[in-house]
């Protein structure tokens, strides 16, 4: 039986040759200018094998970067090396999708040379990993004020106007995991008594706003969004989480995003503040808008039975796959085939290095 898995699917102004996509890996391979290096190039090559290729998490501005040797997108150094990526994932047939990213609270100003900032002044509890991976206590953020909050904006309308001059087809705004986004959204992040905080409409108001900003670069339907209502990465979850996220997932189907990237699965930590929040719920949200074209995708701990399951039940139209692809980097290949997959990836190989080495060396397929 053909897999659903490995059929064309529409995304936005296009069609993505299969319904993965290879979700965004943090890897910390760029200079420390943040500047992708050749390696990274390889690596985006060896996986354009899925159909829709989101990058890691790219820092929108120096001061929304607070991990060492993550790539950035505010320098024309950056958009040059950026370009490579986009020409090696077009070479394969592949569509190109650069995640935007502010680390809030989660950064520290030991990589961003400023200070760091939040919608309040809550720290994370533990430590960080700064330049050199060496940990340190999560600092205190400083509480944004609205004038700040707008240059945040504009910081991300130039970085989707610098993703489009690096050749991206899409962009997706990160706003999961306890950074920048998700902490305006979350009521355990969230203490503001202005517009943009207490209640759940105030709390959307931010990320409202910056799609109001990169919607004069890339159309909506050209733009996807990252939500993570189970996750306890950052020491997230709420106990208003159900509400919150069925708002903002009502939100981007009535604004028509390109695609919701829901981290439904439970693998990468569940705060069990709230009954797990599903495809299934998700997708009865999208059908009550306008959201004719907005793509569902399911993410965290799939397997190919698993994506497939839930793309026969109608609850997803695409899965994203992210560690199966660090060790796999023919995952798509492999489905096809019915072949069995490498060993995992160890933890220490996930940003361990700086070069090829548990990168851009694991071996696929004999042709």
């Amino acid at each position: 039986m053909s897999l659903m898995l490995l059929t064309p699917t529409k995304l936005g102004d296009f069609t993505a040759k299969n319904r993965l996509a290879l979700a965004p890996l943090t890897r910390g391979r760029a200079t420390e200018d943040s500047v992708p290096t050749d390696v990274m190039v390889e690596y985006y090559k060896q996986r354009s094998n899925a159909g829709l290729v989101i990058t890691e998490a790219t820092g929108i501005s120096k001061q929304g970067l607070g991990w060492w040797r993550a790539p950035g997108i505010w320098s024309d150094e950056q958009v040059a090396g950026w370009q490579q990526v986009t020409q090696a994932i077009h070479d394969e047939d592949s569509l190109a999708c650069m995640q935007l990213w502010h680390m809030g609270r989660q950064a520290h100003s030991d990589v961003t040379g400023e200070p760091i900032v939040a919608p309040s002044p809550i720290a994370v509890p533990g430590e960080v990993t700064t330049v050199n991976h060496v940990k340190k206590p999560y600092e205190v953020p400083e509480e944004l004020t609205v004038e700040k909050i707008k240059r945040i904006q504009e910081d991300y309308k130039r970085a989707a106007e610098n993703a489009k001059r690096a050749g991206f087809d899409m962009i997706e705004v990160h706003s999961a995991n306890g950074y920048l986004l998700d902490e305006f959204l979350q009521s355990v992040t969230n203490k503001r008594t202005d517009e943009y905080g207490g209640s759940v409409e105030n709390r959307l108001r931010m990320l409202r706003e910056v799609l109001d900003a990169v919607e004069s670069v890339f159309p909506l339907r050209n733009v996807g969004v990252r939500l993570s209502p189970n996750g306890a990465f950052g020491a997230m979850g709420s106990e208003d989480n159900v509400e919150t996220f069925s708002a903002a997932i009502k939100l981007l189907g009535e604004r028509g995003v390109g695609y919701v990237h829901l981290m439904d699965g439970l693998g990468f930590g569940f705060h069990e503040k709230t009954e797990p929040f599903t495809l299934a719920m998700a997708r009865d949200i999208l059908k009550g808008t306008k959201a004719e074209e907005t793509v569902l995708m399911g993410n965290v701990g799939y397997t190919k039975e698993t994506a497939e399951a839930r793309l026969q039940a109608g609850e997803a139209d695409m899965i994203a796959f992210g560690r199966p692809y660090i060790s796999n980097p023919d995952l798509a290949v492999r489905f096809a085939k019915n072949a069995p997959l490498n060993e995992d990836a160890p933890y220490e190989a996930w940003w361990s290095s700086h070069g090829a080495k548990m990168y851009t060396d694991y071996p696929a397929m004999q042709a």
